[in-house]
């Protein structure tokens, strides 16, 4: 399987699995990882994911065998599409999605990291989007990561095709912490505990409004964070937990 699934409790791991091509973002990888989000899409009893790859690359970019202009089975466009859809597709999760990060991710996979709402990374993980060098500019990498990072940091990947290690890309904000290789996997999977167990349908509602306010003018903002937390307090759910910690505090 291009994508295995692993679940335990409310969090769900997916894992890139094509490490003899260092999980490359093949066509056939792509439509693996978007069926496997779309599934969790739609599970409420997933509360967070966790996304890693193989072997010792997290991702290293889409299949370059597949832009061979004029080469059989090849489309450009195709593939940009669905990757496109993809990279859509995990802000528009009402989960989390945690990206943990060891060995390479660059270009697509550097998006990749770039769409995903949280990441943790080893010390040795470097993030590039180095189409560059190769004569090709990361043009659609560059809508995630330049959303997700200092933007001066991204175009100089950009144009130099240089990597950025795990501290550097922490700086720039295109990751949250870095972990010791060995911890990766329980720091990832702390993490995604500590968000399963807050309540769901809260995390759906403002995940949503945070992506959405980012790209609103600041009055608009406003109003797409108002009408979110309005529709927050009227859950019951909701109602329940601020009426417990306001008995709480009069006791």
């Amino acid at each position: 399987m291009l994508v295995e699934d692993h679940r335990e409790g409310a969090v769900l791991a997916l894992t890139l699995n094509d490490p003899a091509r260092l999980n490359v973002l093949s066509s056939a990888m792509i439509a693996a990882l978007q069926e496997a989000l779309l599934e969790a899409q739609s599970d409420t009893s997933v509360r967070s994911i966790l996304l890693t790859g193989s072997g010792k690359a997290f991702c290293a970019g889409h299949d370059l065998s597949e832009l061979k202009a004029g080469e059989e089975g090849s489309n450009a466009e195709a593939l940009f599409s669905a990757c496109r859809d993809l990279m859509l597709t995990l802000p528009a999760m009402p989960q989390p999605v945690i990206a943990l990060v060891h060995g390479v991710a660059t270009a697509a996979g550097c998006q990749l990291v770039a769409a995903c709402d949280l990441a943790i990374a080893t010390p040795k993980a470097k993030f590039g989007l180095n189409g560059i060098d190769v004569g090709l500019f990361c043009s659609t990498p560059m809508v995630a990561a330049s959303r997700a990072m200092m933007p001066r940091t991204c175009f100089e990947l950009l144009v130099s095709g240089d990597f950025l290690n795990a501290e550097d890309a922490k700086a720039a904000g295109l990751i949250n912490t870095v972990v010791p290789e060995d911890r990766l996997l329980t720091e990832g999977r702390a993490l995604a505990n500590r968000i399963a167990e807050k309540e769901p349908i809260a995390i759906a509602l403002g995940k949503k409004a945070f992506y959405q306010q980012l790209q609103a003018p600041l009055e608009a903002a406003y109003a797409i964070g108002q009408n979110a937390i309005l529709e927050n307090l009227s859950l019951s759910a909701t109602q329940e937990k601020i009426a417990a910690f306001a008995a709480k505090r009069k006791q």
